[in-house]
């Protein structure tokens, strides 16, 4: 909608300002006309100058000037008010097109352009306004002007020419007199009043010529010689006496106007008595020359001495006291005469010797705590001097300061003044009155009042706000503009009235409303500057059925209140049905009826698709509108009993989808206190019968509140509203079928008809029916012509009409056709069957195809054939070849020339036509001859033409040799193809090129003829004496009748020798195809860096020649060159081999024989040998080799070799090897070699029982000594450590003596130590300890020991740290072994002694497994066997893998079988669905419990005590009370007072595990990961189904502390929501209309949900309603299968105004459900292009 401003006057230069800036100090009446005119006449945007001083001397106003340059202050205007001033107006075209559109039936428009008419209306009624005032204005300066020029001139008449020398100031001006200034109030415009203070008018001069003021007598001249005169002057010359009173009683308080309206009109009355006195007076003076002789007379006497008593020293009330300087000389004889007769009385009267300027005090506009001053001054108005004393206020709010006088001393003489300062210090914003008292001789003081007054505060709030209607429960909002239409900021306070405080005291403001049941208002304080608006928002919420009444008390800073009453009407639901058309129906007897319906209507059987309407009349009884929709829904039905009562809140509704009555409108808003009239409709479309309920649901009513009166005056009662059902209808209507009859029901033709004969015949229609039809018969008129006549009408009950069917047949052939008749209601058409043959004329062709043959370019054909007319018609006929076929061929004129082309063939006779054929182009033709006859079927003749010309070509232009070698002859195949029908000669030429001269070529066949379409191969064989590749070589064929000969491409790349290497692995082959490798990594025979000790590993080697060329070759290891073996022992043997030779021989002997070989290779005693088969021999041509590479061992280490292969004259290829052998050689003698570790079984044994002793002997089959350090480890079951981080100093294994003791300390040199500079004194030596421990699961099983290297410049190593992982525990018992250090020698043996002391255990525990291990960390004390530079280096002591023994004993222990009642374990399926009572809407259940059983059974023979424990959400429940169990939720509380379980031998124990379901749960699937409960984790499956796992362990824990842990799992499933889409776009809409657009709400869980829909819109206009959602709740129920359960929710969009809309509707659950939100938005706009007309 558009705002238009205040005021706007017509005139170009008035736009966007309120009020005219004007200067406010008071100037000439014709300054001020001009200024309030130049501001209705300058240009808006722009800034006016001050305005030009009156022009011409003595004062004469002049005219202003308009600026000419203005400074365009657009910019800043559009920066401020924005839209406001750049945006689109109406313009005048624009609004008498929208003003003539109006009489349409769009509701919407219409009020639009109403309320533009009345704004046009009122825009123009402004401007009239402004007019007039401008008018006004004109004329007031026009009449001003005037006025002061002719004062101006009788004052330059008087005085003369000196006129200008007097220096006199200018004339008063009365242009504020003349101007109207409510008219200029009205149109918000400054008038003179506002800013000048002086409001008396001027006494108007008596008309004719009057003394000028210059010549009037002074008050120094009235004093010093007019009263001596008048004293002494005779009876004669009294007449001069009168003078003075020609002059206007002036004074000092006529000077100001009185601010009250009647002032003016008294004053202008006294004004009126004076001037007739002053006129009278005027009438009766002399002339002026009798006047000159009476002053000089005077002057005369003025010599004379006067030897009176000076009368300034008698008071101003005696006889013969000083006279007033401000008391007319006309009164004096009545001053004298009234002086008399007081003092016959004996009574003075009060004659003021003072006078106040001002009289009165006034301070306005004050605020608390400043300090105001205004000066006040006494002017002695008497004759003589006198003293002055100045009593101050009482009030201390008010304070005089010092006096201030015209001389010393404080006597002030006649006619001066002096001047106190009045201080005025506010103390609180009420109103002050007091008075200062001046005291003089006068018996009487001067009282001068003294006031402060701030204008009263004016806020537009009306005194009664009635709220109106609203339903009981319910909440009403009005929204009022308050306005503070005063002077002054103010801060109002709202409270109720019973509650207001004392004027002084405040009130407290508080947030919210300002209740008072059943009313509130907010906000509570309102703080105003003038002119500002805000918003009041009144809310009646009432609780019963009545009429509310409350009082509130609105409180000013300034200690002023008032009081508003607010009044409202609560009412209930009341609705009537009036009236139903044909009355309402009473259910029969024993009928089934529903049992919640209050009326029941029944309808008269119908037939299908037929219509009945009843009117149905419901009244609103309330005052409130019912916003409503009708729900059609299925009947609950049950016999009627007689004074039987039905609980509605049991039955359940379900909608009736497949119902037949209707009622229109569907839904609406019902008027308060108004019949609404409703049409019922029954419209049956199947045959049977139909029974609904309708019902009538209002929308948004609210619950009927419980509150208790003690809260009613403190609180707002929760605002719940629901769809209330508050009238039912039962409908029941049935239905019967129409009945018709077709006589026939099928017309058949016989025989055949000739095309254009007209067929007619006749058939009847029966109406069984209970009801009349209307019938509308088919017609056919595209090919052939079928009509029924009458065509349409009306068949009455009972009746039947007769028909004619009339059949025009239009080309030959039979005809079946099921003519439609239309029925009306009904929606299956009426069928007539007819069936009609036709027959027309038939050519006949004589033969079935027209073959030309094959023919030459250039060349043409002609043939003949007939045509025969078979029947005994005339035919019209015409040929012609096929368009289609033309198309085709991208052609326009056809190559056959037909003669003739057309014709007419009489009956049975014969036509002969001839084709000519003439090629222009070679091409395979194939096309058809249409022969089109009239009225007849035509037919088609195909035609075949076949035009070529010689022509072969190559099936491949280029000819690839892949293999070709230098001067080896290469053989390669082509093919000749000859693309025509014709033969074809070719002959094969030479070799061209450049590279021609080195190669030569011979072709077989040399030469021949191809067939038609024939493809012979041939075949070339090359011999290339250059390297290369051949680029430049072609061979030519000549083609007999072709221009160009045929060029055959040859190219291939000539090669030498070249021999590769490849190593097979798992992927292929690691091969190298460059015979110079550019690094030593592309190729290598890695024998793995896991090879176990005394592993054979085998390696395989390739070598391929890929050349025709044969060469030697030789391969040998560098270093670990296998030893010379004999002829004899050159070959290793196999077991294969011996079996076959020998026969039946041991695997021993077969082993045996490979471990001798083996020996004699590692004979040379380094280790390592690689053994290569063969090592030498011829690589032929093409061959490739497989060289295989055996590797043996006989120690640890890491090992590196170069492999030299020689082949021919190439360059030697060096092929790295590397291997790591891993392993502990030493073993033990009993166990013998093997891959697990050995172990030694102590048995079981008592506990505390004596130690037990194994000797145990150690072979070493290495070829070097090898040092064993023993350290025994003791394996804990619930040892949850996974590394171990060791420190030691200097060498961790030193060697030692016989007697256990250190040696000399021999500097380590293992380079993964860890060397650090430390002060060796400090540091213990020859000491591990275990620094580092964690109780992490180890994150793989690699058992390599890592250590934390430091690099450092001392050259001694002093502290090493070791990490390694976990394996048990170092101690000394129960195991240890003796002694602890031993040598074991290069190929011999040597023996340890093992022992188990078993440990003392309690008595609970029955059998306990003690396990241990020893390890044994090798060390090589040989410099030269730990290093070989380049080729080998072996790791010692803690680097390499250490002999493990393990150990085994057992020791008796406890234990309890768990049995539980499924297979899967003690596992739990819930549901968050568990907690949704029947009626969601009344809240949620707080817990649901799930139970299984378990069974504790004891086979032991001691009884076992224990406790349970187990956390939540799972509890603890035992079937046994003699038990004694307790459940306890946190595993180690209080465990010193919780009772123990006990079960004897044998016994068993049931306890029941159960689980919680709480809403408490639902909300840890959102929590972070690290507020989560232990051992809990969310499920989130592909089906988009979610589930909450909960693991815990049920602790069973023994008395000697411990444990035995039971798994314990819960799923609980909990509902998922999503939207079908996350956005939705309603575009542009119509202004008012609605919009709809649906989604869908899914369930995507097993589990149901209750769901609420919530709009949250960003922007509202008018509090209107823009978007909405129907249903806004409801319930999902979970899903059964693949589909996740769906439900439809509509969005609708009303845009209210051509603006975009936003919102957003967020879906949640009362279940925990991760919220849905979905973006909605629209554009409101009033294009009519948008509008839905349907």
């Amino acid at each position: 909608m558009m705002n238009y401003p205040n005021f706007q006057p017509s005139q170009p230069g008035c736009g966007g300002r309120d009020k005219p800036c004007l200067d406010e100090q008071p100037v000439a009446a014709g300054e001020e006309g001009e200024r309030l005119s130049s501001s209705l006449s300058c240009p808006p945007h722009g800034l006016q100058q001050s305005p030009t001083p009156a022009e011409g001397q003595g004062g004469q106003p002049g005219k202003p000037n308009c600026p000419q340059k203005l400074q365009d202050i657009s910019p800043l205007l559009a920066s401020i008010f924005e839209d406001l001033y750049t945006g689109d107006v109406f313009g005048e075209d624009l609004e008498t097109n929208w003003i003539k559109s109006r009489g349409g039936d769009n509701v919407y428009h219409e009020s639009f352009t109403e309320e533009l008419q009345k704004l046009l209306d009122g825009h123009k009624c402004r401007l009239r306004e402004a007019d007039r005032a401008e008018e006004n204005i004109i004329q007031a300066q026009e009449r001003a002007k005037a006025e002061e020029e002719r004062v101006l001139n009788v004052l330059k008449a008087d005085v003369g020419e000196d006129f200008h020398k007097i220096g006199l100031p200018p004339v008063a001006s009365c242009f504020r007199w003349i101007v109207d200034n409510e008219l200029l109030r009205k149109n918000n415009l400054i008038c003179p009043e506002d800013y000048i203070t002086d409001k008396f008018p001027p006494t108007r001069a008596p008309k004719g010529k009057s003394e000028p003021g210059y010549i009037k007598e002074t008050f120094a001249f009235k004093q010093h010689v007019s009263s001596r005169l008048r004293d002494q002057i005779p009876a004669e010359i009294a007449h001069l006496q009168k003078i003075p009173d020609r002059l206007p009683n002036v004074s000092l308080s006529t000077l100001t106007l009185l601010s009250t309206p009647d002032s003016s009109h008294q004053t202008k009355k006294i004004s009126k008595k004076v001037n007739a006195s002053q006129k009278l007076a005027w009438k009766d003076s002399k002339c002026k020359a009798e006047r000159e002789s009476e002053c000089a007379y005077l002057a005369k006497l003025e010599k004379r001495q006067n030897y009176l008593k000076n009368p300034r020293f008698f008071p101003p009330n005696s006889l013969h006291g000083g006279k007033s300087l401000v008391i007319s000389q006309g009164k004096v004889e009545q001053t004298i005469a009234r002086r008399k007769a007081e003092d016959d009385k004996g009574g003075t009267s009060f004659v003021p010797v003072f006078l106040a300027n001002p009289p009165a005090v006034m301070f306005s506009n004050y605020e608390v705590g400043q300090v105001y001053e205004m000066t006040i001054e006494l002017q002695n108005i008497t004759s003589t001097c006198h003293y002055v004393r100045l009593i101050p206020p009482s009030t201390s709010a008010f304070a005089i300061g010092p006096g201030k006088f015209p001389g010393k001393g404080g006597l002030i003489a006649p006619g001066m003044t002096c001047q106190y300062t009045v201080r005025f210090t506010p103390k609180y914003p009420g109103n002050y009155e007091d008075c200062m008292i001046v005291e003089t001789q006068v018996s009487e003081p001067l009282l001068i009042p003294i006031q402060a007054k701030r204008p009263p505060p004016v806020l537009t709030l009306p005194h009664i706000i009635d709220c109106g209607p609203c339903l009981v429960g319910g909440i009403k909002v009005m929204t009022i503009l308050c306005r503070n239409e005063g002077i002054r900021t103010e801060k109002f306070s709202i409270m109720p009235k019973k509650a207001c405080p004392s004027p002084n005291s405040g009130a407290v403001a508080t947030d919210g409303f300002v209740i008072q049941a059943p009313f509130g208002i907010r906000p509570p304080v309102l703080e105003l500057a003038p002119g500002q608006n805000t918003t009041v928002e009144v809310m009646f919420f009432p609780s019963f059925p009545e009429v509310s009444q409350q009082t509130y008390t609105i409180v000013c800073d300034n200690c002023q209140d008032s009081d508003i009453t607010v009044t409202g009407v609560g009412q209930l639901i009341a609705l009537e049905l009036l009236f139903v058309a044909g009355g309402e129906s009473k259910p029969k007897p024993d009928e089934a009826t529903d049992a919640t319906a209050q009326h029941l209507i029944r309808f008269d059987p119908q037939n299908p698709h037929t219509t009945k309407e009843k009117k149905l009349v419901i009244r609103n009884s309330t005052q409130v509108e019912l916003p409503f929709y009708w729900q059609i829904m299925k009947p609950n039905l049950r016999p009627l009993i007689p004074e039987e009562t039905t609980d509605f809140m049991k039955v359940k509704y379900n909608q009736d989808t497949e119902s037949a009555f209707f009622l229109d409108p569907e839904e609406g808003v019902l008027l308060p206190c108004t019949d609404h009239e409703f049409i019922l409709t029954y419209t049956p479309q199947e045959l049977k019968s139909y029974h609904s309920v309708i019902q009538m649901v209002l929308v948004g009513i609210p619950e009927s509140p419980c509150l208790v009166e003690d809260e009613m005056f403190q609180n707002i009662p929760e605002y719940k509203t629901k769809d209330v059902i508050a009238l039912g209808i039962e409908v029941k209507g049935l239905t019967e079928a129409l009945n018709l009859l077709l006589e026939p029901y099928a017309i058949i033709i016989p025989g055949e008809n000739f095309v254009g004969v007209n067929i007619r015949r006749t058939f009847k229609m029966w109406n069984n029916s209970k009801s009349l039809i209307k019938y509308t018969w088919e017609k056919i008129v595209s090919s052939d012509i079928m009509e029924v006549e009458p065509c349409a009408g009306i068949i009455d009950v009972n009746k039947c009409c007769k028909f004619e069917l009339l059949i025009t047949g239009s080309k030959p052939g039979s005809i079946s056709h099921n003519l439609q008749c239309k029925i009306e209601p009904c929606t299956e058409p009426v069928v007539l069957h007819v069936e009609a043959a036709f027959k027309g004329p038939l050519l006949h062709i004589d033969i079935p195809s027209l073959q030309l043959g094959l023919i030459k370019q250039g060349e043409s054909v002609l043939q003949t054939f007939k045509i025969q007319n078979l029947c005994q018609l005339p035919a019209q006929w015409s040929m012609q070849e096929s368009k289609v076929c033309l198309a085709e061929r991208n052609e326009e004129v056809s190559p056959f020339t037909i003669q003739p082309s057309a014709g007419k063939i009489l009956p049975l006779g014969i036509c002969t036509v001839s084709v000519q054929f003439t090629s222009l182009r070679c091409q395979r033709l194939h096309t058809v001859l249409e022969l089109e006859v009239e009225n007849g079927k035509g037919s088609h003749l195909p035609v075949f033409v076949e035009v070529q010309a010689p022509q072969a070509c190559l099936i491949s232009s280029d000819l690839v040799f892949t293999e070709i070698y230098t001067g080896v002859p290469a053989k390669a195949t082509g093919k000749l193809f000859n693309q025509r029908l014709l033969p074809a000669k070719y002959l094969w030429g030479k070799l061209i090129g450049s590279q021609a001269a080195f190669c030569s070529a011979t072709v077989s066949p040399a030469s021949g003829t191809l067939g038609p379409n024939e493809e012979k191969e041939f075949c070339v064989e090359l011999s290339a004496n250059i390297l290369g590749e051949l680029k430049d070589l072609a061979l030519s064929c000549s083609i007999e009748a072709m221009t160009e000969p045929l060029l055959l491409s040859i190219s291939g790349e000539v090669k030498g020798l070249h021999v590769t290497y490849a190593v097979p692995s798992d992927s292929g082959f690691a091969s190298d195809e460059r015979q110079m490798p550019q690094s030593p990594c592309d190729l290598l025979l890695d024998f793995g860096s896991e090879v176990a000790f005394k592993a054979v590993v085998k390696r395989q080697l390739i070598l391929t020649n890929h050349t025709g060329i044969s060469a030697p070759f030789k391969l040998e290891a560098e270093y670990f060159t296998a030893y010379s073996l004999t002829p004899e022992q050159g070959i290793c043997p196999s077991s294969s081999y011996l079996v076959k030779r020998r026969g039946p021989i041991s695997m021993y002997a077969a082993r045996r024989a490979q471990s001798e070989f083996a020996a004699a290779l590692l004979s040379h005693g380094k280790g390592v040998a690689f053994h290569v088969q063969p090592s030498t021999g011829t690589l032929k041509a093409f061959q490739q080799l497989i060289i295989e590479i055996t590797a043996y061992n006989n120690m640890w280490g890491e090992y590196r070799d170069d492999l030299v292969c020689k082949v021919g004259d190439l360059q030697p290829k060096l092929i790295p090897m590397q291997m790591t052998v891993k392993g502990c050689p030493v073993f033990l003698q009993l166990t013998g070699p093997q891959t697990k570790s050995p172990i030694i079984r102590f048995g079981t044994h008592v506990s505390g029982g004596p130690p037990v002793f194994r000797k145990v002997q150690l072979n070493n089959p290495t070829p070097f000594d090898i040092r064993l350090d023993w350290e025994v480890y003791n394996q804990e079951q619930d040892d949850n450590k996974l590394v171990d981080l060791l420190m030691f100093f200097e060498d961790p294994f030193p060697l030692k003596n016989t007697d256990e003791n250190e040696t000399e300390s021999i500097g380590s040199t293992s380079e993964s130590e860890i060397v650090l500079k430390l002060d060796q004194s400090a540091v213990p030596h020859r000491n591990i300890y275990p620094v580092l421990q964690t109780t992490d699961e180890s994150s793989g099983s690699d058992s390599k020991d890592k250590e934390i290297i430091t690099q450092g410049p001392a050259v001694q190593k002093l502290v090493s740290i070791l990490v390694r992982p976990h394996e048990g525990v170092p101690a000394d018992s129960p195991y240890s072994i003796t002694p602890r250090q031993i040598v074991v020698p290069g190929g011999g043996s040597i023996s340890v002694g093992i022992s188990f002391t078993p440990r003392v255990l309690p008595e609970t525990a029955t059998e306990v497994q003690c396990e241990g291990f020893v390890l044994g960390f090798m060390s090589l004390d040989d410099k030269h066997t730990k290093t070989v530079p380049n080729k080998v280096h072996r790791k010692h002591r803690y680097e390499v893998p250490q002999l493990r023994v393990d150990l085994q004993a057992f020791v008796r222990h406890a234990l309890l079988k768990v049995d539980v009642d499924l297979d899967r374990g003690m596992v739990f399926y819930a549901m968050a669905s568990d907690l949704l009572p029947d009626h969601p809407v009344l809240g949620v259940l707080t817990n649901s419990v799930m139970t299984q059983s378990l069974k504790l059974i004891n086979y032991t023979k001691v009884p076992l005590y224990f406790r349970l424990l187990l956390s939540t959400p799972f509890s603890l429940s035992s079937t046994d009370p003699q038990k004694s169990i307790k459940t306890s939720h946190s595993k180690r509380e209080e465990e010193e007072h919780q009772p123990q379980l006990v079960l004897y031998p044998q016994q068993n124990m049931l306890v029941k595990v159960s689980f919680h379901t709480t809403l408490e749960l639902l909300t840890y699937q959102h929590l972070p990961d690290t507020q989560l409960l232990p051992g809990f984790q969310v499920l989130q499956f592909e089906n988009g189904e979610r589930k909450l796992k909960f693991n815990q362990n049920l602790v069973i824990e023994y008395s000697n502390r411990t444990t035995q842990l039971v798994p314990v799992t819960a799923y609980l499933t909990v509902p998922v929501l999503k939207l079908s889409c996350h956005k939705v776009h309603f575009k542009s809409c119509f202004v008012g209309q609605t919009k709809i657009e649906h989604i869908f709400l899914c369930n995507r869980s097993g589990c149901r949900s209750y769901w609420t829909a919530l709009l949250d819109e960003q922007e509202r206009h008018d509090n209107a309603k823009v978007f909405s959602v129907s249903p806004n709740n409801g319930i999902l129920e979970a899903r059964e299968g693949d589909p996740p359960t769906k439900v439809i929710l509509q969005i609708s969009f009303t845009a209210r105004s051509d603006i975009q809309y936003k919102a957003v509707m967020t879906v949640t659950g009362i279940l925990g459900e991760k919220p849905c939100k979905l973006q909605i938005k629209g554009q409101g706009t009033y294009d009519g292009r948008y509008e839905d007309l349907y």
